[in-house]
This record gives C-alpha cells, sequence and structure tokens, in this order.
C-alpha cells in the first residue's frame, strides 16, 4: 500500500467522490476487510457493499489481499492501494489551473494554481515511475516561522527570493549534454490555526493596515480579481 497516490481518470475521482465509497475507502486503508466485513460497518446490505467494492476494483482504488474458504463460499477480503488519496486537476482537464496564465507573486490564486499544477506534475511524473519500476527523484521543504511583524516577513520574501534565485544562476546550465530541467516551487502562506472545514479557518491571518507580504502601507487593499485563476 502506498501512503499516497494520485487519482487522474475523471471517473476513478468520481468513484472516489462518493460518500458511501470514500468511507468504503477509509475502512480498507485500515486494513483488509470483506464485503460481509464492511456490511455492519457502513450500515449498509453485504451485497450493497459488494457493489461499491467492485466499482473501486475497476479504477484501482481498491485491490485483493486474500481469498478465504469459508464452506462452500470464497469470501474475498479487499485492501485499499493507498492510504490517502489526492486528485490531479487532470481529472478536469478542461478546466485545470494554468499558472502561465497570468504571474502574481503576491497573488494567493497564483499560488493555488501553482499547488495544483505541482499535484498535476508529480502525479504523472509518480505514474510514469511506479509503471517503470523507477525511482522518482524528488526534494521537499516542509517547515514553519513565525515573524515578528509584516516587515520581517517582506524581508524575509526579499532574502528568499535573492537567495534561490542566485542558486538558480549558479546551476542552471539548459545547454548541458544530458541535463534534465527541474522545476522549483517556493511557497509562503499564513498557516492555517483552526481544523479545516471549519467555517472561520485560517481567519485573522493578515495584519490591517500592511500587504500580507509586502510589509507596505495599504489601508484597504483591493481584493484579487475575480478573473485570476
Amino acid at each position: 500500500m502506498w501512503d499516497v497516490t494520485v487519482i487522474e481518470d475523471p471517473e476513478a475521482a468520481a468513484v472516489s467522490l462518493d460518500p458511501v465509497r470514500a468511507r468504503l475507502l477509509a475502512e480498507l486503508a485500515a486494513g483488509p476487510a470483506s464485503a460481509a466485513m464492511l456490511a455492519g460497518k457502513v450500515g449498509l446490505p453485504r451485497q450493497k457493499v459488494n457493489y461499491h467494492l467492485k466499482a473501486l476494483e475497476q479504477h484501482g482504488l481498491v485491490e485483493l489481499a486474500e481469498e478465504r474458504r469459508k464452506g462452500n463460499v470464497t469470501e474475498r477480503l479487499m485492501r485499499a492501494t493507498a492510504a490517502s488519496y489526492v486528485i490531479s486537476p487532470l481529472a478536469l482537464a478542461a478546466v485545470q489551473p494554468d499558472p502561465d496564465r497570468f504571474r502574481d507573486q503576491l497573488s494567493a490564486r497564483w499560488l493555488l494554481a501553482l499547488g495544483a499544477r505541482l499535484v498535476r506534475d508529480v502525479g504523472s511524473l509518480i505514474t510514469g515511475a511506479t509503471r517503470a519500476r523507477q525511482r522518482l527523484a524528488t526534494y521537499a521543504l516542509d517547515g514553519e516561522v513565525t515573524f515578528a511583524s509584516a516587515a520581517d516577513r517582506a524581508a524575509f520574501v526579499r532574502e528568499l527570493t535573492a537567495g534561490v534565485s542566485a542558486l538558480i544562476r549558479k546551476y542552471d546550465a539548459p545547454e548541458a549534454e544530458g541535463g534534465r530541467a527541474h522545476r522549483i516551487v517556493v511557497a509562503v502562506h499564513p498557516t492555517i490555526t483552526r481544523p479545516a472545514g471549519t467555517a472561520d479557518e485560517g481567519a485573522a491571518t493578515a495584519e490591517p493596515g500592511a500587504h500580507p507580504l509586502t510589509g507596505s502601507p495599504a489601508g484597504n487593499p483591493a481584493p484579487e480579481s475575480p478573473s485570476h485563476p
């Protein structure tokens, strides 16, 4: 079982978003179970659970763990193929975000578009590497910093931009034979301090009177244009 896997197929995404099937995936991520075992947990007849399991299996979201003989009956124990799933923007290919449409380093919506592209691209790389049975060379850095003021945050962003830009200039070799391009994404955003899904999650994250990243006086900044992806 993978820790996390990506769903790229639209039909598989639709299957996974069904509330009953999502519950079955959660149960099977905890360990293998049969339709009879799951029926009591989800409050459905075994036949109905079997129907949902077949749909999940058809799209590669669950797989056979083992079979057991019980008298004249063969019991199939299923397991989830991953502990958790991420739906790739490829599942909504026609309307997936495109960060190349506009570039605004201070736009939260542009950051969202970058994040969506990251999910799409890394998901596709994982799928390809898995099929080829090859390792995928990646790196990620995740950290948290508490800024004393908006001005400190702005200074941090300036230094971070300068430092990363210098590294890119130092190591970028587009003409190198056999070289391979790598994408670098660096993001800074307020930490969500309330549970995801609550009405006020992430509330009160920007100081009044200052731009959230530049630290300069802003009065009442205009909201981002709704045309941004």
